[in-house]
Parts: structure tokens; sequence; C-alpha cells
């Protein structure tokens, strides 16, 4: 695994530990970032939350591609390490922007958020036996902690046979399939 593009273009990122492991692979990684481009104009200056980040890759690419505010959540221990070393190696050329890295699970961090800003993209790497309802809850819970604003995008990596569907108050905005995963591209609907 590399970093695609941005500061840190072309440095090596540690890989997860652990056989149910699953990183995004650098060819959805690159299409994510492209589609998030293109909704945005840049990524620089975004704020981004990585929740099931695994090795950081994506939060890494965000730092390296200009976001200011990323936050990456891992409930592995040993894989919240290698998200914090994989962070930091691209933080070097990023000194000012804030990363964060939190070695607990996607529930128990959410539970401990209080009044946070809101980000401007949410990405979801569940494993794939996480149950579609379980990651709705998650939707959900993001938009009670008050984390999406009007113009937040969530992204949510799935198997692409497990489909998703999107809570009430969040509506699709497209769906793109990489090999066995597919990116499930949300937004708030508005009032």
């Amino acid at each position: 695994m590399r970093i695609i593009a941005g500061s840190a273009k072309g440095r090596n990122l540690l890989s997860p530990i652990g056989e149910s492991a699953r990183p995004t692979s650098d060819r959805a990684r690159e299409a994510l970032f492209s589609s998030l481009e293109s909704e945005f104009g840049d990524v620089d200056g975004i704020s981004f939350l990585d929740l099931f980040a695994g090795s950081g890759a994506v939060a890494a690419e965000a730092l390296s591609r200009g976001a200011v505010r990323v936050v990456a959540v891992e409930g592995d221990r040993e894989n919240a390490e290698v998200a914090r070393s994989n962070l930091e190696m691209v933080g070097e050329s990023a000194d000012t922007r804030e990363r964060e890295v939190h070695a607990v699970t996607v529930e128990r961090y959410l539970a401990g958020v209080n009044a946070a800003k809101a980000f401007d993209v949410i990405f979801l790497d569940p494993p794939y036996q996480h149950s579609n309802s379980s990651i709705r809850e998650i939707v959900e819970t993001l938009i009670k902690k008050n984390l999406l604003h009007e113009k937040s995008l969530v992204v949510i990596e799935r198997e692409s046979k497990s489909g998703f569907t999107w809570p009430s108050a969040m509506r699709e905005v497209k769906v793109r399939r990489y090999g066995h995963a597919s990116m499930h591209y949300g937004e708030l609907i508005s009032a």
C-alpha cells in the first residue's frame, strides 16, 4: 500500500495486522478521492472522519491530499497503532494539520462524542460481517450527534453483493463498484 497523491505521494504505508484486515485497495482509494474532488472541488481544507480505519490508509490519503482535520477510529489496538504510525509518517509533511487516532470501537467513540464539529466527509469501511442494520444505526448516531452538516458526504464501503439502504434522513447520491467492493455515497436530505 502506498499514498497515491498529495504531499506524501509515493510513500509506502504499513499494512494492517491480522487475517480479518481488508484494506481499501489503491484503485478504490483513488476512485474515492476522485469522487470527493469532483464533489468538493478539492480535498484541501476538508475535515475527514475514518471509521473502522484499519491501517489508516484512507485517513492518511486524506491528510496527504490536504485535509485539515483527520480523525481515524479503529477498535483493534494493534491496527490503531499502525494507523497512528501511518498518519505520523504522512503528517511529517503536514504538521499544521489536526490528526487523531482513537483505539476504540466505533460505537464507543460515538458514545463519547459531545458537541463535536461536523465533518465534511465520513468514511466507513466496516468488516463485511457487520449487518446493514448495524451500519444504519451508526449513520443514525452520526446524525443525532450532529457530526454531519448539510453538505457532508458519507461513504460506506461494503461487499458488492450485500448492498446498502440508507436511513430515512439520508439519500443515496451514487454507488460505485470496484471488484468485490462497492462504495455507497449518501448525504442528508435537505429540510
